[in-house]
């Protein structure tokens, strides 16, 4: 009995030839891990295409060009650019002005003079008169007339030119008390331009001519 006992023993300790394998320690850990994820995700995440095991796909490439090389310009093509790029660069100016145009004072002092007739538009005219009469070929009295054009031209510029600077410092005084304009400056600005013709001016008239300011 005891031998039979024994025997019962050490068959209970044999493991078992058709006893289920138990599961791989590291399956059963990934299983842990992954049933913990979810727990410290925050809520309402959503994962992510890497994690679902997908890629983003590619854009296709095969349908591009190839960036050839630029093709160089003759000289006509070249002229012609250089052309258009002075005549962009003349209607900018001419729209917009340069640097010494900018400011408020300055655009008040260019409606003062674009608002009126002024004398100077008439004086480069004049003097081409002046200079053609007082040739020594011509009469005494072409000669004289043309001297009287001149000074007459030259005084009307004078006067204008005093109008325009005081109605520019009236204006200045009421509308920019603050101004830190010099007052020599602008009133040289708003001459030249007095003299200028029309058409030529830059920037271009924003006013008619007998437009309030």
């Amino acid at each position: 009995m005891c031998t039979g006992r024994r025997r019962l023993a050490t068959l209970h300790l044999v493991p078992s030839l058709f006893r289920r394998k138990s599961a791989d320690p590291d399956s059963s850990a990934t299983v842990v891990v992954t049933e913990e994820q979810p727990s410290a995700r925050p809520r309402g995440y959503t994962p992510s295409k890497k994690e679902l095991g997908r890629e983003t796909p590619k854009r296709p490439v095969a349908g591009r060009r190839p960036a050839g090389p630029t093709k160089p310009l003759t000289k006509e093509e070249a002229r012609e650019q250089r052309r258009l790029a002075r005549a962009e660069a003349a209607a900018e100016f001419r729209r917009e002005g340069g640097p010494r145009d900018r400011g408020p004072e300055r655009l008040l002092a260019r409606n003062v003079v674009d608002s009126r007739r002024t004398v100077g538009t008439w004086f480069f005219g004049g003097a081409l008169i002046v200079l053609i009469g007082s040739n020594q070929a011509m009469p005494p009295a072409i000669r004289l007339a043309s001297n009287i054009i001149w000074g007459a031209l030259a005084l009307g510029v004078v006067i204008d030119s005093i109008l325009i600077s005081r109605k520019i410092k009236k204006l200045v005084r009421e509308r920019f008390p603050n101004s830190g304009e010099r007052m020599g400056s602008l009133y040289l600005y708003a001459i030249m331009r007095s003299i200028t013709f029309r058409r030529m001016r830059a920037p271009a008239p924003q006013v008619n001519i007998g437009d309030k300011i």
